[in-house]
């Protein structure tokens, strides 16, 4: 139960921050997934590109988040239920397989940075990860949103100190290679490519948006949500332009800017970042699947989840994505169909959100506009 009013912070930033947590991940973090999806378009044309995402996940979001109001859906099956019908399954489904392949892949993130760090053997780094999230989730709501606050601050300042070193060190180049009449075909396609990846990260938030109080907090709350989870974005972005093109073939772009600042504790700074933006991100997915067993349990037994319990239903669901996935290749299988998988919860998620959801949002106007005549 909440104790006292929301404040202005849970009700327009914390769904941002929340979404950003989730968005993130290692791939956003290293600057890979930037590289991939933006730089082919060229520095302008990955800004574009970059722009139309922000403004995809805006929309998506001030959707969703209207929709959860109006149905009272605080966890993802409430939300499908209302939204999908019977049909809800298939992004549970589709959803428990895409958890599997991100955590796996967070898992190991978090041991090569172990590893590089402080010298660890890579199950150790996975193992603090795996800790980390479970012990986040075991106290529910209120842990999860400290976490993704704090770790907000964190991350929006190390990528800040990081462009006024760039800036420093290879401003001019920043500057040149922006200003470059390179070909910018394809931002277009990028941006909502890279979007429709990323966006069921605005239904695994659910939970946060219980300190809504009214549909205008749910829309401020939505349209920040793309800008917020694409700062850091935009501000590693342009640090990467200074060495376009060559930077398309680093694997880790952001080791390879790194080593070319010289900052030897700043770089262990943005390692710790990267691992944090992990914990948050898989945390945030860890949490929703908590969420909906919890309501499933209240429902049932009309008590509340236990911490024990959560924290235990967050060991297993770790163990299986982090340990097991990979001793078994399931996330070698279940990766060779990830595009698939992101298709699925596009079909699933955002075309009927943006036309049935917005069409009984509109209804439902329209019967209040009605009843008050």
């Amino acid at each position: 139960m909440m104790v006292g009013a929301p404040t202005w912070f849970q009700r327009y930033l914390l769904p941002g921050f929340a979404f950003k947590a989730v968005v993130i991940g290692g791939g956003y973090a290293t600057g890979r997934e930037l590289v991939e999806f933006f730089l082919p378009s060229g520095p302008q044309g990955g800004l574009l590109g970059m722009g139309l995402a922000a403004l995809i996940w805006s929309v998506v979001c001030i959707a969703t988040f209207l929709f959860a109001r109006a149905t009272h859906s605080e966890d993802y099956r409430t939300f499908f239920r209302h939204l999908l019908g019977r049909g809800w399954i298939v992004f549970e489904i589709a959803y428990c397989l895409f958890i599997v392949l991100i955590l796996a892949v967070f898992g190991a993130a978090a041991g090569a940075i172990g590893a590089a760090l402080l010298g660890w053997p890579q199950l150790v780094g996975t193992l603090c990860l795996m800790l980390g999230i479970a012990l986040f989730v075991t106290f529910g709501n209120a842990s999860v949103e400290q976490l993704f606050k704090w770790v907000s601050f964190f991350l929006y300042g190390v990528y800040a100190v990081f462009v006024v070193l760039a800036i420093g060190a290879f401003g001019d180049r920043i500057s040149a290679n922006l200003a470059l009449e390179a070909p910018t075909q394809g931002w277009a396609l990028a941006g909502v490519t890279y979007a429709g990846y990323n966006i069921v990260g605005a239904v695994v938030i659910l939970p946060v948006l219980r300190h809504l109080t009214s549909n205008r907090d749910a829309i401020i709350a939505g349209a920040l949500a793309g800008p917020l989870a694409m700062i850091p974005a935009w501000l590693f972005f342009v640090c990467m332009v200074a060495y376009y093109p060559q930077i398309s073939a680093e694997a880790l772009p952001s080791d390879f800017l790194l080593q070319r600042l010289d900052a030897p504790l700043f770089h262990a700074t943005f390692q710790l970042m990267i691992f944090a933006a992990l914990l948050e991100s898989g945390t945030g997915s860890v949490h929703a699947v908590n969420e909906r067993i919890a309501q499933a349990w209240r429902a049932r037994f009309t008590r509340d989840l236990s911490a024990r319990a959560r924290f235990m239903a967050a060991g297993v669901l770790l163990v299986i994505a982090m340990l097991l996935a990979e001793r078994f290749g399931l996330v070698t299988l279940i990766a060779r169909g990830y595009r698939g998988l992101a298709y699925v919860l596009i079909a699933v998620y955002v075309v009927p959100v943006l036309t049935y959801g917005v069409w009984r949002l509109w209804q439902g106007r329209a019967q209040v506009a009605l009843s008050a005549q």
